[in-house]
């Protein structure tokens, strides 16, 4: 059997059939090398997922993440989307499970009440960009003015990668962003950075947000749906003030300027504690097996 036919693709964080991030995914990925789950990176140009044998006898699944250009150190897209199918074909039965991950371990838990699966991320730390070249070459990339921001910082947020931040003012300014995608690696390492985040608030719905991503260096120019810059986000936004009183979190619309509309729920572990850390779920669905 070839690499590509142990393939199973699934579909991410979708609120249409042609929303959400897809991901291939292999659920028995034990003795692949490093270039054979590369080359299904780059065979579909998408994050993918692979499944094997955990080392620590703690844990109850080992995930590798890969994109086009190199390996991650977690994915929640690629994550969730490995839950579903083990759930699926019944090689996950309990309602929690422990996953190692270059990133550290990652919980995750089962709903069978409404069949949600939900993935843990540790409490973020964010930090805003006080360098003023930075700023400035950040409004650059994105072919922004400073009049197009909300009166906040923009900020480095972080729970297992770091994502820049960037509060634009309104949604239909968001959608239109045109980035100069060629300055963006150099930016992001300067930065200290996995990708751009820029968002906006949506005024008829609070604790909603809108967002895209234009990643570092993964092989593609923008991500319909990411979870880990979701969770990002949601610290990014309780630091503003954004998120306060009894809510236990946002949801994050991503995928539209892409024709892919996508959304990720994202909720603190407990609302009156945000040190606790977060949730991370979303619609997930099988696409095709390849």
């Amino acid at each position: 059997m070839s690499i590509v036919q142990r393939v199973r693709l699934v579909r991410v964080f979708s609120i249409t059939d042609e929303g959400g991030n897809p991901a291939p995914v292999v659920l028995d990925a034990n003795g692949w090398s490093d270039a054979q789950m590369k080359e299904v990176a780059r065979a579909y140009g998408l994050e993918s997922g692979f499944v094997m044998r955990a080392v620590d006898p703690h844990h109850d699944f080992r995930f590798r993440f890969f994109v086009p250009n190199h390996e991650m150190e977690m994915c929640g897209h690629a994550t969730l989307g490995a839950l579903w199918l083990l759930r699926h074909t019944g090689a996950w039965r309990t309602n929690t499970a422990l996953i190692e991950t270059l990133s550290g371990s990652i919980e995750a838990r089962y709903d069978a009440s409404d069949a949600r699966i939900e993935v843990s991320q540790p409490a973020g730390r964010v930090e805003p960009v006080v360098d003023a070249a930075l700023i400035a070459r950040t409004l650059d990339a994105l072919n922004l003015d400073a009049g197009d921001l909300l009166p906040l910082d923009i900020v480095n947020a972080t729970t297992s990668r770091t994502k820049t931040l960037v509060p634009v003012r309104t949604t239909s300014r968001l959608n239109a962003i045109m980035p100069k995608l060629d300055t963006i690696e150099a930016l992001c390492d300067a930065l200290s950075s996995t990708g751009l985040y820029p968002f906006a608030l949506d005024a008829n719905a609070p604790r909603v947000f809108d967002a895209r991503q234009f990643p570092r260096a993964s092989g593609y120019s923008e991500d319909a749906a990411t979870g880990i810059a979701a969770a990002a986000l949601l610290y990014g936004a309780h630091r503003h003030g954004l998120v306060t009183g009894a809510g236990r979190g946002i949801v994050v619309r991503q995928g539209a300027a892409m024709g892919r509309p996508s959304a990720i729920t994202v909720n603190f572990r407990d609302p009156a504690d945000a040190s606790s850390g977060c949730w991370l779920s979303g619609p997930v669905g099988l696409m095709d097996e390849a």
